[in-house]
């Protein structure tokens, strides 16, 4: 029995208390870039410790901010040099649950393959079982972990879907609930059929899990209005949560209040418009309007 492992508070807050998850973890590859949209150019620093040093600082100002807290955002993705530090001299996962109520969780992948049939699948990840044992003694509630789609091919559908659903076995023996994030391309000329695709795989997958293995999906925000209802509905799935995909605040908010009983779970869509260079005063507003319009598009849908 794994359900029985997990800390019961953060599962029933994760179930029903209405909020988003904030995307939290861009690990060495992206931080440059994260770094970058905050205000800070690449050349600010001279190694990768110094750069995750100012990533850190970043991420701190957001989760410390006073309108940053579980009345409006359930979970927070961080990748692992943000699980191995502290924010406010406390362990930063500690920090999330016990002073914002919000239940943390962790990025363990290790990027993405090589693309082949259309997809990109995860790079192997040799020290997972080592790195599920330290989060779960980190007190992390649950794990994330993407993989890429850029068109339609069924095969390789099939192959990301196999993959994810592997490791996410994984990461429930080891007592943590998986995020499976196969995302698709929103450049994607097929998107709609690679979306066909994906639904019907993770059908497949979800009905032959034990009613005890729970998961989330974290999926692009698809061009059917509701067409991920069905795994809304599952019995084996925590939540759907959406990515923004490169689609603007905006527009993935608009996409995402059309599709009932999906949140958010934002990266760039959450941060775009903050700065190193604002005020505290400053920072909190646009951050406040962020969040507010975000749990906005999570909560209260427009469905027709």
């Amino acid at each position: 029995m794994k359900t029985p492992e997990l800390n019961n508070e953060q599962l029933q807050t994760m179930k029903i208390r209405p909020g988003f998850v904030a995307a939290l973890d861009e690990s060495g590859g992206s931080t440059p870039r994260a770094l970058a949209a905050y205000g800070i150019p690449q050349g600010s620093w001279s190694n990768d410790d110094e750069m995750f040093a100012l990533v850190h600082q970043m991420r701190t100002r957001v989760v410390t901010s006073p309108v940053f807290g579980g009345d409006r955002i359930v979970g927070a993705i961080l990748f692992e040099n943000t699980m191995n530090r502290d924010i406010n001299g406390k362990p930063s996962a500690d920090y999330l649950w016990e002073v914002k109520r919000v239940v943390p969780f962790l990025k363990v992948d290790q990027g993405l393959a090589e693309e082949k049939d259309g997809v990109q699948l995860m790079k192997p990840i040799p020290g997972l079982a080592a790195l599920l044992n330290r989060a779960k003694g980190s007190r992390i509630f649950g794990t994330k972990m993407r993989s890429f789609i850029h068109q339609a091919n069924a095969g390789g559908i099939r192959e990301i879907v196999a993959q994810q659903f592997e490791l996410a076995s994984q990461i429930s023996t080891a007592g943590l609930v998986p995020i499976i994030e196969p995302e698709i391309s929103i450049k994607s000329p097929e998107k709609a059929k690679a979306e066909e695709l994906l639904k019907s795989g993770i059908l497949e997958k979800l009905n032959k899990l034990p009613a005890d293995e729970l998961v989330f999906l974290k999926l692009t925000l698809p061009e059917q209005d509701g067409f991920y209802s069905e795994l809304v509905a599952h019995p084996n799935v925590i939540r759907v949560l959406a990515l923004s995909g490169g689609y603007s605040r905006e527009e993935a908010n608009d996409r995402l209040r059309r599709n009932l009983g999906v949140i958010a779970s934002f990266s760039r869509a959450l941060l775009a418009g903050l700065s190193a260079g604002q005020t505290d005063s400053e920072f909190d507003a646009a951050l406040d309007e962020a969040i507010g319009s975000i749990f906005e598009a999570s909560t209260k849908k427009n469905i027709t």
